[in-house]
């Protein structure tokens, strides 16, 4: 028996998955009515017609806001698997995780003095 033979299901179930968006756009394509007339090409905006250029240029505090969001949402999922074996896992993983959170720590006390978290 060779070693991959027991990976076959799972390269099965892979060959599935991928082809399961390509089928889906396949069918969007074909079924999908093709009118491009000037009122569907234009951007909607709640029933009012649009005004002004849809390129507008956003400050970037707002993707700083967001990227930190993100980083400390992200980080903090990481100490949910430390958290269910922390009992089996002794007192260097308490340490390795309080080094985790001290930098997690200073990464948010650095984006809060660049000014990262001020929404006006």
């Amino acid at each position: 028996m060779s070693p991959l033979a027991k990976y076959d299901s799972f390269f099965l179930f892979l060959l599935i998955t991928s082809f399961i968006p390509i089928i889906a756009f396949s069918i969007s394509k074909i079924v999908a009515p093709v009118n491009k007339r000037p009122e569907k090409l234009t951007s909607y905006e709640s029933g009012i017609e649009p005004t002004g250029d849809a390129w507008i240029q956003f400050q970037i505090r707002y993707y700083m806001f967001a990227l930190v969001f993100v980083i400390s949402d992200v980080e903090t999922v990481f100490l949910y698997p430390w958290a269910m074996c922390f009992n089996e896992l002794g007192l260097s993983a308490f340490i390795e995780a309080f080094i985790f959170i001290f930098i997690l720590i200073i990464g948010l006390v650095y984006a809060w003095r660049k000014g990262a978290l001020e929404w006006s």
